[in-house]
């Protein structure tokens, strides 16, 4: 049973409500951290049991350095989570927006919200390391004319004043979040029908229309494939492809042919998909 895990970022975050809506059973405790370098150490120290990672924004698509990181380290993904983004501007009670100098934010925060902050050019944007972090700033040094753009629940656990909601440029703007730990995970295999894999390929003519091909004679269906290029090896890549499936059986035949066709293979994680 996982009792812990650690998260980018504080309390208030959007990894934290993954953390509340993902998990049936309360945590004991919930690590912050101000970076994924350190989210993955938090679980390879055995400081936590597991880890929430972003890997993939509906509107910025893939978050590559995240893959890397549960590649290197050997993390297992064991479950995945989507959450629906929604980006508020929030400051200290009574303000408008005409009062609002400086926007402190994570930069995905801001990219994804700068059609609105074309409309207040009053306003200097200024990157930071985590929304909700900002939020909790404002209130412990009680920063006037300074906003944050966060979570709801930042607004209610820092008692911050929303200025204005949904702020982003695409209002259906998506997050897919992964659960990690440094061993497999334990669900029965009847309740897996999703995994992660990554493999290279030799650099010639049809090697991945072959892999792909298999995944479709097995009735796999693909759907996310990331290219990634091998620093020490030049003009090669790692491939890093989720499929879904219906019947385990024949996501283990096709894993079994695979194997033998494709370099490095390897499964990132086996787990349930959170899309039906």
């Amino acid at each position: 049973m996982i009792k812990s895990v650690a998260i980018q970022g504080v309390k208030g975050s959007f990894h934290h409500i993954v953390a509340l809506e993902y998990f049936k059973d309360p945590l004991e405790t919930i690590d912050e951290c101000m970076t994924f370098d350190a989210v993955v150490q938090s679980v390879l120290t055995r400081k936590t049991d597991a880890v929430i990672m972003a890997i993939e924004n509906s509107i910025a698509g893939s978050i590559i350095p995240n893959y890397a990181l549960i590649d290197d380290n050997q993390l297992h993904i064991i479950g995945e989570h989507y959450l629906d983004i929604q980006h508020h501007l929030m400051g200290l009670a009574g303000q408008s927006i005409a009062d609002i100098h400086e926007v402190y934010s994570h930069p995905m925060a801001l990219l994804q919200c700068k059609q609105f902050f074309k409309k207040h050019p009053h306003i200097k944007l200024v990157e930071d390391k985590d929304t909700a972090e900002v939020a909790r700033r404002i209130q412990q040094k009680q920063l006037k004319n300074v906003g944050a753009i966060a979570s709801r629940l930042a607004s209610e656990l820092f008692e911050l004043e929303i200025i204005s909601e949904s702020i982003q440029t695409i209002k259906q703007n998506e997050t897919r979040f992964v659960i990690a730990k440094t061993s497999n995970g334990v669900l029965d295999q009847r309740e897996i029908n999703k995994a992660s894999l990554k493999f290279t390929l030799d650099h010639k003519r049809g090697s991945l229309a072959s892999i792909l091909n298999v995944m479709s004679d097995c009735r796999m269906n693909l759907t996310k494939i990331q290219s990634l290029p091998k620093i020490e090896t030049p003009w090669k890549y790692a491939f890093f492809v989720d499929i879904t499936f219906e019947d385990y059986q024949d996501y283990k035949k096709a894993k079994s042919i695979m194997e033998i066709m494709a370099q490095e293979f390897k499964v990132l994680g086996e787990y349930k998909n959170a899309r039906q």
